[in-house]
Parts: structure tokens; sequence; C-alpha cells
């Protein structure tokens, strides 16, 4: 069996990069005369990606808008954001210490996020974070999003790694819902962006803090491989 590889979602999970979504999304509203969206309510719509965010925020008023206007609301969210990317997102706490210790372990790391791949990589290249990852797969770099699970099968395999030897770190539902289609183990953090406790979706592990992450991931990968708990 390769090397452990272990596949992280990123907003929400590796970065609080919603001070930056949600001042985004109230931004492009402003423009279109339309009240800003809770900075709560809106936080719990980020790793839908910006359309979703969008669509969801303007049902959430009781407004709908026709397929072209979305499209250009997603345009100035995307043009407005890339500009704005890191003013106030910041990697949870205890991130590159936990990152050092999956490393020293020979982890190859990886994300796949619902985020565009161009996106996450001036994301994760303004805080310092990007050569951390052997690789990072956003919506656009298959043609696919989560929950589908070829979008982690991929990544997995765009990081050299395999399946039988992986496992997911993510926030919601919707990387739960991946990883169980994929047939990869997953730890589920409480602090990100959900409208619904993480631990009532019953992954894997359940952790509050990423201090916690290294010893859910070998414990996970003990679970699963008598050659892998050797080694540590």
């Amino acid at each position: 069996m390769g090397a452990p590889t272990v596949v992280f979602d990123l907003d929400g999970t590796l970065v609080d990069s919603a001070p930056d979504l949600v001042a985004t999304l109230n931004t492009v509203f402003a423009q279109e005369g339309l009240p800003p969206v809770p900075y709560y309510t809106a936080r719990n719509l980020v790793g839908g990606g910006a359309r979703s965010m969008i669509e969801r925020s303007l049902e959430a008023q009781g407004r709908k808008f026709a397929a072209a206007e979305i499209d250009r609301l997603v345009k100035e969210f995307i043009e407005y954001y890339a500009s704005h990317i890191a003013d106030r997102s910041r990697p949870f706490p205890s991130l590159e210490s936990a990152l050092d210790e999956l490393g020293a372990f020979g982890c190859r790391l990886a994300v796949c996020t619902n985020k565009l791949e161009w996106l996450s990589v001036r994301l994760l290249d303004a805080l310092g974070l990007s050569n951390r990852f052997v690789a990072i797969c956003g919506a656009d770099t298959f043609g696919l999003r989560k929950p589908h699970p070829e979008f982690l099968r991929r990544t997995i395999a765009r990081a050299h790694g395999q399946i039988a030897s992986a496992v997911m770190v993510g926030d919601s539902m919707s990387d739960i819902a991946t990883a169980r289609a994929a047939g990869v183990p997953i730890v589920a953090v409480d602090y990100g962006y959900t409208e619904i406790p993480v631990a009532e979706m019953e992954p894997d592990q359940v952790i509050s803090a990423l201090t916690e992450l290294p010893s859910a991931i070998f414990g996970l990968l003990r679970a699963g491989s008598p050659t892998l708990a050797e080694q540590r």
C-alpha cells in the first residue's frame, strides 16, 4: 500500500474564508440594490460555491432571478472576490503544525473543493500554504463538484495516492456524502460552515480543533491497514 493521502476541503476546513466571501456577496448585492445577508446566515452557505451561495441567499429573501442574471452576478462575485481573496481570510488555528505532523508521517496532502481551482490556488498562495499540497482540485478541474464521488477519486489519483490509503477531512454534508460514496473514511471538523452539526451526519471521526487532526487521521489509517499501524 502506498503512502497515505489526506484530502481536505478548503473553505471552513483549512481556511476561515467566510469573512471575505460574505463581504463579497454583500458587495454584489449592494450593487443590485438588495439588502445584505446576515453574516451567520451567509457563512453556512459557503461550501456550495459562489452560484449556490447567491441563489440560496436570493431565495432566502424571496427573490428569483433569471439564469442569465445569476450568471452575471456570479461573474461579478468572482471578479470582486479574486481581488479581495485574503483580506480577512486566515488559516484555522494550528493548521500548519497539523500539516507538519502529517507530512512527517509521509502523508500526501491534497485539496478537493467546490471553489474554482485558480481561486483556491490564489487563496492558498496568499496564505503561504499552496506548497503544502501535491494536488489542488476545484470545481473546474475535472468539471465535477462534490458530492460527486469521482471528484474525490480523481483528486486522490492526481496526488498519486490510492483510495485504500486515503482519508478525507471536511466540514459539511457534501464532504461526508462525497467520502462515503467514494469509499473513503471521513474526519469532520465541527467549527466549519454547516447548518446541521456534523456529528449528526455520522462521519467516522469528529474533531473540534486541528490539534486533534493527526491522531484522528492516524487512528483511521491504523484501523484500515495493519501495515500502517506498525509504522507509528
